[in-house]
């Protein structure tokens, strides 16, 4: 049996679901596009696997944004999970203090791996993709990448809830 909610919105709006969003806690990720001289990326929360077999993410990134550009243009990108201690790196990426493309990459190490796209030293994780496919709707698209290269060291990842970072410290959750 549906029950009317008296507190929910008879219209609904962009900024009802951004505020509905917001108290849902991802984990924070940097997607970075394009070789050394044309680089750019951005800090998602929308990066996540598909599938294991065969191996493939998705992000979802603005099409307005150069990060979006260079992914269509290069045809590769990559996905840094983050640690908790890499907040900056997800501040200047999410473009903290006016910073764009290749100024964002200074004050970490960097290198490559199979598709040429940037990996983070000390991230979680960098999953190296190769296009797939790419579906656009409405001001986002939604790109499937073959796993090339994988990096893994493991410990806390940065997550972000509510127009803050953090992490789960609680092992029991």
């Amino acid at each position: 049996m549906l029950v009317a909610n008296s507190r929910a919105d008879e219209v609904v709006t962009h900024h009802g679901l951004r505020r509905a969003m917001r108290g849902l806690a991802g984990g924070v990720s940097v997607v970075t596009a394009g070789p050394e001289g044309d680089r750019t990326g951005a800090t998602v929360t929308s990066a996540h696997s598909l599938s294991m077999e065969p191996e493939t993410m998705v992000v979802s990134i603005n099409l307005g944004s150069s990060t979006w550009e260079a992914i269509r243009r290069y045809g590769y990108f990559c996905i840094n999970i983050l640690s908790v201690d890499q907040r900056e790196v997800a501040e200047r990426f999410a473009g903290f203090g006016g910073l764009k493309g290749e100024s964002r990459y200074k004050g970490a190490n960097w290198y490559q791996l199979a598709t040429g796209a940037a990996a983070l030293d000390g991230a979680l994780a960098s999953i190296d993709c190769e296009v797939e496919e790419i579906i656009a709707r409405h001001s986002h698209a939604i790109i499937l990448g073959a796993v090339r290269a994988v990096a893994a060291t493991g410990g806390t990842g940065l997550i972000y809830a509510d127009g803050r970072y953090g992490s789960i410290t609680d092992r029991s959750v």
